[in-house]
This record gives C-alpha cells, structure tokens and sequence, in this order.
C-alpha cells in the first residue's frame, strides 16, 4: 500500500497478510528443492533422485526435525524384535517341546543357540553395535532355556534346586567368556554378574538352611566384581548386587541373632554381622565413592553383631544398654587412622545406634522426673516405699535399671565427641565445627537425664529419693547460675524440669513438700539475685521462685486449713512482691541507671505475677464478695506499678479494668441486676477520658471519643428495656436517648446523634408497639394493603423530592465530627 492508500479493515489486511505469506512459503519450499537437487548433483549419482526431491520438514533454524532421533527408533525396532523372539523361543520351547524326538529337540537347541551366540560376530564388524546386543541378548535367553530343557529330559537327576545352582554357576561362566571374546558386547557381563547371585544361594537353600553365609559370600563376589571389573556397566551393576545381598544377609542374621537365647546362639548371627562388616570395609578402602556409604553399613553390621552377643549376656530388659555398648565398637575403629570418609561413617553409625537408644530411653527420664506428679493420689496421703513404687506404672524394672547405663554411655560418647572437636580445631576432616556446638549440650542433657532415672533404677527409698533429688536439681540450677553460655541454658531448663518433678515427689509428705519448696524457692531467690550468667538467666530465675513461692503459700495455706478463697487472698501477697521487685532498677552502669527503662527482668517478672494473681482469684471464684476483694487488691498493685513512667499506659488500663471487675463482683453479691450500675461505672471515665482527648486533639472523631462511652450504657440498657414490662426505665433512656440526640444536632457531633436517634426510635417502637398491633387487630384485613399500596403511590409520585431530602440529610450527617 502506497502512503496516501486508505487504511484496509483489519480483517481485509489479515486476509492480505496471510495470502502473502503463502506466496513466500511456496518460493522458499521451490529454493528448497533446487537446493537439494544440486546437492545430489554433486554428491554424484550414488545419491537416489528421490531423496533430492524430497521437500524436509523445516525448523525454524531450517534445520530438518523429527518426532523421534534415527537412534530411539533404531532402539526401540530391536527392543521389540529381541523381545517377539525371545517370546517365541520360550514358547516352543516349554508348549511345542515334546512333538520333536530327542535328535530333533538337541539338534533344532543346537542350531538355534549356536546360530544366536554367533551372529554378533560379523554383525559387530559391520559397525551394527545395537544389532548385535539384541541378538546377543535372545542367544543369552537361549542359553537358560537350554538348561531348562536339559532338566525337563532328566539331565541332573536329584535335587532341582543343587541343578539350578549348578546351571546358574555354568551360565555364569559361560555369558562371562562369551563377553570376554566379544568385547564390543555390553550385556553379556552384567548378565553373568546376576547369575552369578544364584548358585550359592539356591545351594544354600537345598536342604542346609544357611542363606545368610550363602549372601555373604555373595557379597563379597559382588564386592570384588565392583573393585576390580573393568567395566564401568559392570562395577555399578555389581556394586548395586553387592548392596541386595549384604542387606539380605543382615536381615536373616538380624532375625536370628533376634531369635537367639543365649549367647552362643548369638555367636553364628555375629559372625555373619562381621563378615559383612569386613566386606563393607574393603570396599570403603577401595572407593572414594562408596567409602562413607560402606563404613557407615560396616559400623552397623559391627553394632549389631556385638549388640547381639551383649544382649544375651546381659540381663533380661538391657537390650537398649547392650546394643548402646556395641555401638561403642565402631567408635573406637573410627579412632584409628583412617581415611576420612570410613571414619566419618564409622562414627555415623555410632552416633546414629547411641542416638535410637538414648531417645528410646528419654521416655523413661520423663516418666521417673514427671511420674509422682501425676501417680501420687492426693496431697499428703503417705510417702510412697520407693522412688519405683512413686511412679505408679506396671512396667519390668528391668528397664528402668538398665536406663542409666544406656543414657550414661550415650553421654559419655557425646562428651569424647566434645573433647575431640576442641582438640581438632582446623581440621577438616570431620565435622568437629558442628561437634563443637551441639555435643557438650547433648552430653550435659543425657547426663542428666542418666542421674534422674537413677533413683527409679536403684529403687530408692522415699526420703533418700527427695534427698537426690533435692542435690541434682540444686546441682543443675548452681551450674546455669554460675555457667556464662554453652551447657548454661540447657542446665537451667534441666534444673528446672527437676525441680517441678522432685516439688511433685514431695506432695505425698508434709514436711518434704515444706522443705523441698522452701529451699527450692530460696535457691532460686539467691541464684537470680546472684547469677553471673546474664539477664535473661536472671528472668528466668525470678519467674521460677515467682511460681515456687505461691507453691509455697498455697501449702501453707493448705496446711492452715484455709479456704480456697482464703487461699487465694494469701496467694496475692506473691504479685505484690514480684511487681515490687520489678519495679527495682538496674544497678549503676546497667543500660537503664539513668533512665527510665526497668531491668531486663521486669516484663516476665510482672508476667508472672499477672499468672500468681489469676490463679488466685481463680480459686476465689466460688466467694464472689472475696473475688471481689481480690480483684480490687490486684487493681491496686497495677495502679502502683502503673506509677513508674514506663508502665503508665498498659499497667493504668490494666488497674482501671480490675476495678471495673472488682465493682461488678461486687455488684453481682449484692445481688444487683440493674444494667446500668454495671455500665455505667464504664461509661462515665470512658466519656471523661473522650472530653478530655477532644480538649487535647479538636479533630478526635466523636465515634473515637464518645462511641465507646456512650454504647456501653444505651446498648445494655435498651436490650433490657424491650423485656421491661414497666414505664420508668423506658422513660428515662427515651429521655437520655432524646438530650443526646438534641445535644449532636446541637453540637454537630455524630455519634450522639446517631446513637440517641436509634436508641430513641426503638424505645418509641417499643411503646407503641402495644397500641399498633391493638389498632391493627381492630381494623378490616383489606385496610393494610390497601395503606401500604397508597403509600408506595405517595412516595413515588414525591420520589425526586424525597431522594433530594435524603441526601441533604446524609451529607448534614456526614459534615459531622
């Protein structure tokens, strides 16, 4: 199109488009075809006519595609055939078998395979490398179907499965030479490599019951295949061969090694274990690849061969210690110089078996530490006989005699892992970086959980159980309060868990419960005034002897025989202290000495106290002239800490709310049900505090200042007004509801407007209410209808008008503050 041609339609110019684009497809496919012939011109005559005339299908780089590459069809096309062949060879040789005689049978398996194992030869010299695989591959299946029909004419004789074996190891043999005279062949090799896997086992199955030697020594032929074969096919298949067998051979000799009743039963599996063990060692010395995988198996097979023996010369209930010890085996070879990778997986597998039986025994901790708590039925009912009777449970003590050794040497084994790491520093052949941080942790936690479990494991006496229990928890808290970082967290957490457990031992005896708590609660007052492990230790010190204070007083209260409301009044004393205490500032040179920011301990110890003093009311709630009590005496508290500049704002809302709560108990024993001397103490101070925040910001919205105030008193009293039979209530809310509805209008002010004007249409609906239902009762049924139909008539003809009137309305509204 010229510059002064009119613009087409799009859809004519798309039609123009297309037609063009058809032209220069044409004349591109004509070059194409030229292109081609002179290639064919020049290649000579050789080159068929036919393929130059063909037209490719082009890419967009005019490169000819395909769907499929010459080499995936080629593949594909001799898959099918090896297989369609394969298929008919076991078809005649198992259905079509007996309608030849014996000549016939060895003569058509003689030519058949003969000719089957032969033609790869010429086929590789010709360059037809995958041809000849398939060929290979139906002359391999031959091979097997001979055996078999040797079998079927009663060559062999006996047992079929020592035939199997037998024929299995010649096959092996042969596929092996067969693969070492045509070394262009891939197959032949790996498929000796898995009959190999055969004969011993199927030996091993006939009649002598030792399948986990046989797949030993399968291991091994598989091992050394995967060392030393030439091949890279070959290596991996055998290495993947070697990995089946050795895991078949652990599951027998793990079975049987679980069977075992005594030690010498035990002795067969071990030795099975430390076959494999070696195997596995080998072939982590020989391959950089497989060495941490195979030492890592060796440390596991080493674990379970010795944890078997340990087993039964232990008693009955120490398989978890027997098998911990074990695991002790593959940590020291780890020790030896070694490469790196075997001794990371020697120590792999230690730590993984040490690992499976501490957390298998951790459980037993929790239950001897948290047991009394829960088994000892009531307070002060009698001192249980021992620490095991304590625990309330039906479990073999066995076990609980045995966890102390399981734990220790999990802790043991974690703390040389410390030492080590720190003797190691730079050295990269293990990760001690990561030893180094979470190990000494570790050995701390499994050392203590180890002494917790030892009064159960003992069976000790109840007062010398409260004794040790006493020593470790003090033990565990002196060591957080002196430790600055590393096993200091953990040791606080430890003691504390303790001490809970060792507060729960102690209910079942007064003087215990007294003294356990009493100095629990001074241990931890002296550690969080005197800790040099920091600020947040310091907290979390004041929080515990917060909560083993009121544990205290309520003992005593229980032991005064007080009651529970009582007890909650003398519980009140703890939040006092505590909110005193955090109302402390840091000493000099602390971030806060000249400022007003509270020590770091403050918030959780306020926190806590807020917990003591909601369980103390609480357990006033049945005395509601005693909650009420409680709840203004915790008001009171908040106001005085609501003092310090810091905590005005949380701490004052804190206060105003307990004192509202304090009213309303108070109220509720008096018996009031009136609404509004439950509303309106929160309506007056809300509506102040919005007069005020208006004086101090002039833009505050009325919804803001006012909403609140005035919506705790209309809403309650208006719902109580719809059931109020009586005139008075609803005079005076129509008449409050009217001066606010008066006073917005007046003051341009939205919420009392809004507010007042719904409030007073309700109260007006709900007198006259009565009058309109009498009215309508009274008039003809057609009346209704009849009005609602002329009012729909009135306000569409005053339609405009009315829509005008209502948006004048909405904007006055809107103009509102």
């Amino acid at each position: 199109m010229t510059p002064s041609t009119p613009p087409l339609p799009p859809a004519d110019e798309l039609v123009l488009v297309d037609r063009e684009l058809a032209v220069l497809e044409a004349h591109r496919a004509r070059l194409l075809t030229r292109r081609a012939w002179l290639l064919s011109m020049i290649a000579g005559p050789a080159v068929p006519r036919a393929r130059a005339t063909a037209v490719p299908s082009a890419a967009p780089g005019g490169r000819a595609t395909g769907e499929t590459s010459g080499r995936g069809a080629r593949n594909t096309l001799l898959i099918l055939g090896g297989v369609l062949l394969s298929i008919a060879a076991i078809a005649f040789t198992v259905v079509s078998w007996g309608s030849l005689g014996i000549a016939g049978r060895g003569a058509v398996l003689a030519a058949v395979t003969g000719a089957a194992l032969a033609a790869p030869v010429p086929l590789l010299r010709r360059g037809l490398a995958a041809t000849a695989e398939s060929v290979a591959g139906v002359g391999l299946l031959l091979t097997v179907l001979d055996a078999y029909a040797l079998r079927q004419v009663g060559f062999g004789g006996g047992d079929a499965a020592l035939f199997a074996a037998g024929a299995a190891a010649v096959l092996a043999a042969v596929w092996a030479g067969y693969g070492r005279l045509l070394p262009g062949l891939v197959l032949p090799r790996p498929a000796a490599v898995a009959a190999a896997q055969l004969p011993l086992l199927l030996w091993a199955t006939a009649g002598r019951d030792l399948p986990a030697p046989a797949l030993t020594a399968t291991a091994a032929f598989d091992v050394g295949i995967a060392l030393w074969a030439g091949r890279p096919a070959v290596r991996r298949f055998a290495a993947g061969c070697a990995v089946v067998t050795g895991a078949g051979a652990a599951v027998i000799a793990l079975v049987d090694s679980a069977e075992a009743r005594t030690a010498a039963g035990a002795l067969g599996p071990a030795v099975t274990f430390a076959a494999l063990a070696a195997i596995a060692l080998v072939a982590a010395g020989r391959s950089d690849r497989a060495s941490l995988p195979a030492a890592a198996a060796a440390g596991l097979a080493l674990t379970a061969g010795v944890g078997g023996v340990f087993r039964e010369l232990l008693p009955g209930g120490w398989t978890l210690p027997a098998y911990a010890l074990a695991a002790l085996a593959p940590a020291v070879v780890a020790g030896v110089r070694l490469p790196r990778d075997t001794a990371r997986g020697l120590a792999g597998a230690a730590a993984g078996t040490l690992g499976a039986a501490a957390l298998l025994t951790l459980p037993l901790a929790a239950l001897a530490l948290l047991g009394p708590a829960t088994a000892l039925s009531g307070l002060w009912r009698g001192a249980p006989d021992d620490a095991y009777a304590a625990l309330g449970v039906d479990l073999n003590p066995s076990f609980f005699a045995a966890a102390p050794l399981t734990l220790l040497t999990a802790a043991g084994a974690a703390a040389e892992c410390a030492r080590r790491a720190r003797a190691a520093a730079g050295d990269r052949a293990m990760p001690w970086d990561a030893l180094r941080t979470w190990a000494p942790g570790a050995a701390a936690v499994l050392l203590w959980a180890a002494l917790v479990t030892v009064p159960a494991a003992v069976r000790m006496g109840y007062g010398a159980a409260v004794a040790y229990g006493l020593l470790t928890a003090l033990g565990s808290l002196g060591w957080a309060a002196w430790t600055r970082g590393g096993t200091g967290p953990l040791a606080l957490g430890c003691g504390l868990a303790g001490a809970v457990g060792l507060g729960g031992l102690a209910m079942a005896d007064r003087t215990a419960t007294f003294t356990v708590l009493g100095i629990l609660t001074v241990a931890l007052v002296a550690a969080a005034v005197a800790t040099r492990a920091g600020d947040t230790v310091r907290a979390v010190f004041a929080v515990a002897a917060t909560g083993f204070g009121g544990w205290l007083l309520l003992a005593g209260a229980r032991a005064a025989e007080l009651t529970a409301a009582e007890s909650g009044l003398l519980l009140m004393a703890v939040p006092a202290v505590a909110c005193a205490v955090a109302a402390r500032r840091p000493r000099s040179g602390g971030p806060a000495a000249d400022g007003p920011v509270p020590g770091p301990w403050a918030v959780p110890l306020e926190t806590a106290a807020a917990v003591v003093g909601a369980v103390a009311v609480l357990l006033a709630s049945g005395d509601l002239p005693m909650t009420s009590a409680l709840l203004g005496l915790a008001g009171v508290i908040a106001a005085a800490t609501a003092l310090r500049p810091e905590r005005r704002r949380p701490a004052g809302a804190t206060a105003a709310a307990l004192f509202l709560l304090a009213a309303w108990a108070r109220l509720a024993a008096w018996e009031v049900t009136v609404p509004e001397a439950y509303s309106l103490p929160v309506s007056v101070p809300a509506l102040v505090v919005g007069v005020l925040l208006r004086r101090r910001a002039p833009a505050t919205s009325s919804w803001a200042a006012y909403g609140p105030g005035l919506a705790a008193t209309l809403v309650p009293s208006l719902t109580a007004a719809w059931g109020d039979p009586g005139w008075l209530r609803p005079l005076l809310l129509g008449t409050a509801a009217l001066a606010l509805t008066l006073h917005g209008a007046r003051a341009r002010l939205q919420a009392p407007l809004v507010l007042g004007g719904t409030v007073l249409a309700f109260v007006a609906l709900h007198e006259l209410a009565p009058y309109v239902v009498q009215a309508v009762g009274a008039l003809p049924r057609w009346l209704p209808p009849a009005l609602a139909g002329l009012l729909l008539l009135t306000v569409g003809a005053t339609y405009e008008q009315r829509l005008r009137d209502a948006r004048r309305m909405r904007s006055a509204v809107h103009r509102m503050r």
